[in-house]
């Protein structure tokens, strides 16, 4: 039975909201980041560590039950940082878990290792196929996760697709900003491609079960996503329409627009990584039929449920980002929890 669990990434969006939901559901909880949390929670233990480090890490899951592995790196950083850290780190917890005599190790990966698939919804046994540094590090943790599930060590991948809720900046800051100044927001073409997300409340659910299922049926690899979603339009659209300023998606032509992210992307004068650029003119979606006929587990909320309820988070959010900002404190890009800088693209606010 799990008593006490370990959070890897604890400080992070993902790791953040999941200590804070064990530890109300009774569990002891301790947090393993490379930086310490924004808002501690109470009764959680606060460890600092690189998941890097095999002695730092081995002593954090001493006497713990289970692991929750949600640390990784963005897919803006540097490549080799990007597999350093999503592989090596995977790696150094894994064997610590099995070394510590673990029960199991919840490995949180992404529907990035799929690529770019041709076929939706894609199911758990369709191929990994990287595209880039990122996708090809999950995927690479991926078949680290399975060398020890081969070993024996009790292993859940879940594979989210993008998650949303409170505490998620990165790009959709950027869009939250424009819908709050009154401004129009761009789409790729028509915008009518289905582009499945996730609320982090979901996730959270879901590896709670993860954690507490029979070892038979939780030791898997499991699609995580929202079941109710929409256009690319649409979901944009919601957000404009909260804003309350009665502006509209408007479509760009994808073409010249992509070769110009494209070329942004490469001289580092926009956040909008390629294969973002490239998802975004296909529908992107998912089956969850495994996770609920093997768990029972079925997603709460809809696409539409997750990115308002991350717009009314970030609102409300804006006082305290002013108060820190005038301390002096910049945005790193570094995190999921803070806005990433525009670059170039702040300058086609004059156009919507």
């Amino acid at each position: 039975m799990v008593k006490t669990v370990v959070v890897t990434g604890g400080s992070g969006m993902l790791g953040g909201n999941l200590t804070r939901s064990l530890a109300a559901a009774g569990l002891r909880v301790r947090s393993l980041d490379l930086r310490p949390p924004m808002e501690p929670v109470p009764g959680v233990e606060h460890l600092t560590a690189d998941i890097r480090d095999a002695g730092r890490v081995r002593a954090a899951l001493t006497g713990a039950d289970a692991v929750v592995h949600t640390a990784a790196a963005l897919p803006s950083y540097p490549e080799d940082e990007i597999r350093s850290i999503i592989v090596d780190g995977t790696r150094t917890v894994l064997r610590a878990a099995q070394d510590t005599g673990l029960e199991r190790a919840v490995h949180i990966s992404s529907t990035a290792v799929y690529g770019l698939p041709d076929v939706v919804p894609t199911t758990e046994d369709h191929p990994r196929r990287p595209v880039d540094a990122y996708s090809r590090a999950k995927s690479g943790a991926e078949e680290v996760a399975e060398e020890f599930r081969a070993r024996g060590l009790c292993v859940p991948i879940l594979r989210p697709k993008t998650f949303l809720g409170p505490g998620r900046m990165g790009l959709f800051a950027m869009l939250f900003e424009w819908a709050e100044e009154g401004r129009n927001f761009p789409v790729l073409g028509r915008g009518d491609v289905r582009i499945q997300m996730f609320s982090v409340d979901d996730l959270v659910d879901a590896v709670a079960t993860a954690l507490t299922a029979p070892a038979e049926r939780a030791d898997d690899t499991f699609n995580l996503a929202a079941a109710e979603f929409g256009t690319l339009r649409e979901d944009f659209q919601a957000v404009l329409d909260a804003a309350g300023h009665g502006k509209r998606v408007v479509s760009v032509p994808a073409t010249p627009a992509v070769v110009t992210l494209e070329l942004l992307s490469r001289l580092r004068l926009s956040p909008v990584y390629g294969r973002l650029i490239h998802k975004l003119r296909a529908d992107s979606y998912v089956s969850t039929d495994k996770v609920r006929e093997v768990l029972g587990w079925s997603p709460r909320h809809s696409n539409r449920d997750a990115i308002l309820s991350t717009y009314r988070w970030w609102r409300t959010s804006q006082a305290t980002a002013r108060a820190t900002a005038s301390t002096g404190r910049t945005s790193t890009g570094r995190t999921s929890r803070e806005p990433w800088k525009q670059g170039a693209l702040s300058l086609a606010k004059a156009f919507f």
